[in-house]
């Protein structure tokens, strides 16, 4: 196994250290997912504009976080679902939501099963979504600006999933609680 370094704000390469910092002030940690990012700045600084504008994005908060666990379990992605489930839960989002979605299984709420689902078909199908499926997620009540909120949540997903792929990257503390398996 490839051994990727875990950086912190203080031995990262020079370029990354200000978004390491920034990261903790933030989160009160540097992610050890950030500081194996550190070691191409332009990765963490792509990953890091991707959340940024993800969070601005037109979806409702329940339904960002839903996108976001879904396509990590999706991605078989096991750092991915346990930080994100542990987000979701500090966002209220429901236990019996994070739940189904950590199990891959379809949530009780139709607007936030059309997330699931249309997330879930976005990552299984690399985007190459049926219309049908895009109708059912517009007539769940969403636009077409959100379908495409959809897809800036999976590129971001996509981004750190990868990553965690192929560093391996040790879960957090912070995760630890919300541990997955796929």
């Amino acid at each position: 196994m490839i051994d990727f370094r875990v950086y912190d704000e203080s031995d990262a390469p020079e370029a990354a250290r200000p978004m390491l910092e920034a990261a903790k002030k933030r989160m009160g940690f540097v992610t050890t997912l950030n500081g194996v990012m550190a070691e191409s700045p332009e990765l963490l600084a792509g990953y890091n504009a991707l959340a940024e504008q993800f969070g601005k994005s037109s979806l409702p908060l329940q339904a960002k976080q839903v996108v976001l666990i879904t396509a990590s379990v999706e991605n078989g992605c096991e750092y991915c679902v346990a930080a994100h489930s542990t987000l979701a839960l500090k966002a209220r989002v429901p236990a019996e939501v994070v739940a189904s979605l950590r199990a891959g299984k379809p949530l009780q709420e139709p607007g936030l099963e059309a997330v699931r689902r249309l997330t879930q078909l976005v990552v299984a199908q690399r985007g190459w979504v049926d219309d049908a499926d895009i109708e059912a997620f517009l007539a769940a009540g969403y636009t077409r600006r959100q379908v495409l909120d959809v897809v800036l949540g999976v590129g971001m997903k996509t981004l750190s999933n990868y990553t965690n792929h192929i560093a391996h990257t040790p879960l957090d503390p912070a995760w630890q609680d919300q541990e997955w398996s796929r």
